[in-house]
């Protein structure tokens, strides 16, 4: 079955290649294509296109389907085009020619937007809560080490001192950044583009408010084709979201790889949480890490793929924002696999207590030499060259007493203020 049906059917060959793989793909908008009928329907209703009785059939009718989709009995079989000829067919097969009016006054192009849209909003909570999650689960260990120091390292060099609890809580307050991104793309989508229809109105009197705020939106697409012109600019915006986010996880996963390794020795992982060598008998791979800095390094190319896929498309439903389904889809997909469990191993981390013991970090403590002689009124250029001067010719021999007090620094991580900042934002 097919929307646009007109009583002919379409070579095998063409529906092969233009369906593709979307009725596997739309299982996942079927409880919000569901949603968006139930409301277009009460508003049909409301402006006198259903009776009484025949919405209360569809309801009910729709509201089966949405069992069917929540216990996973619900399909798209091949003799379907996608998820909204699937749930109208059965719709219509429940409750007969009530049924056959619940496409009034919209489009497959709405219809799609509006389940494009509610879903998003969802995938982008279920997002925010994992990061929740896991930004809690490093301040709690930013908390724990906070006094344990290691090596900061500029150019692969060892630089100063820094320490767990500053390198824990980084990554924590980089996860904000990462929040206001997918709150933006979550203010995109927060906007109802149901009664766009095609994408020029509807000459039926339908009331866009009504469904607006029966659906949750914050506000509407007031411009019909402005709202069919969200198609792609949703996707890109929420890319860019998550290749930011992506980024924050694969740049720890690649300090966790580098910590982990025997010629550093800072971290360690449980050997059940490692993997092994089919020749090696002494290695403990951090394999998860490796597979998640590969997985983010490819949601970091989204951005990319939207934007090549919509480049100069002009105003109008076009069939290449297919194509941006799949991509958007399983991005949000291996995201959230990544931080379920990037989470569940970070919070098994084992930390070395003793790393700065050894002498040959002695040198990190040079910055702290030379602000000791400026405090002392040497000027800092003399004192930077007698440090220098000493280091070279082996009389130095550092303090490694730190004192660190200003906001942010490693004796000061402002973990309250960090997390304040965490619940400011998370909050829509």
């Amino acid at each position: 079955m097919k929307l646009w049906d007109k009583g002919f059917d379409t070579h095998q060959k063409i529906e092969k290649f233009t369906v593709g793989n979307d009725r596997i793909l739309d299982l996942k908008l079927a409880k919000f294509d569901v949603i968006g009928s139930m409301t277009h329907a009460e508003m049909l209703a409301k402006i006198g296109i259903l009776k009484q009785a025949e919405l209360k059939e569809i309801i009910s009718g729709l509201a089966t389907i949405a069992e069917n989709i929540e216990n996973d009995s619900f399909t798209i079989e091949n003799d379907f085009e996608d998820v909204h000829s699937k749930i109208e067919f059965e719709l219509t097969a429940m409750i007969g020619d009530a049924a056959k009016k619940i496409h009034t006054a919209r489009s497959r192009n709405d219809q799609v937007l509006v389940a494009l849209h509610l879903y998003i909003k969802d995938e982008i909570m279920k997002i925010k809560a994992l990061m929740e999650t896991l930004f809690n689960t490093l301040i709690g260990l930013s908390e724990k080490y906070q006094t344990v120091l290691m090596p900061g390292y500029t150019h692969f060099q060892i630089a100063m001192p820094s320490s767990f609890g500053l390198w824990f809580s980084a990554y924590a307050e980089n996860l904000i950044d990462d929040v206001i991104m997918l709150n933006a793309a979550f203010k995109i989508a927060d906007q109802n583009p149901l009664g766009s229809a095609a994408g020029y109105g509807s000459s039926y009197p339908i009331d866009r408010q009504m469904t607006t705020d029966l659906l949750g939106f914050e506000t509407l697409k007031y411009n019909v084709i402005a709202a069919q012109m969200s198609r792609g600019k949703l996707e890109k915006t929420l890319s860019f979201a998550l290749s930011s986010l992506a980024l924050t996880l694969s740049k720890f996963a690649m300090d966790i790889c580098l910590n982990n390794s025997q010629n550093f020795k800072f971290i360690s992982f449980p050997n059940e949480l490692t993997t092994g060598s089919s020749i090696m008998p002494h290695k403990k791979n951090p394999d998860v890490f490796e597979l998640i800095r590969a997985n983010c390094n490819r949601i970091q190319a989204l951005p990319t793929q939207i934007s090549m896929i919509t480049t100069n498309l002009p105003s109008g439903y076009h069939r290449d924002f297919q194509i941006l389904k799949e991509e958007i889809m399983n991005s949000i997909d291996l995201m959230k696999d990544n931080l379920e469990i990037f989470n569940f191993m970070i919070s098994k981390i084992e930390i070395n207590t003793t790393i700065l013991f050894d002498p040959i970090y002695d040198s990190l403590y040079s910055v702290e030499e030379v602000n000791k002689l400026v405090m002392q009124g040497i000027s800092f250029r003399e004192a930077y060259k007698k440090v220098a001067h000493d280091i070279a010719s082996g009389d130095y021999s550092p303090d490694k007493i730190l004192k660190h007090t200003h906001i942010g620094s490693i004796g000061n991580l402002c973990l309250d203020k960090i997390k304040d900042k965490f619940d400011k934002y998370n909050k829509l």
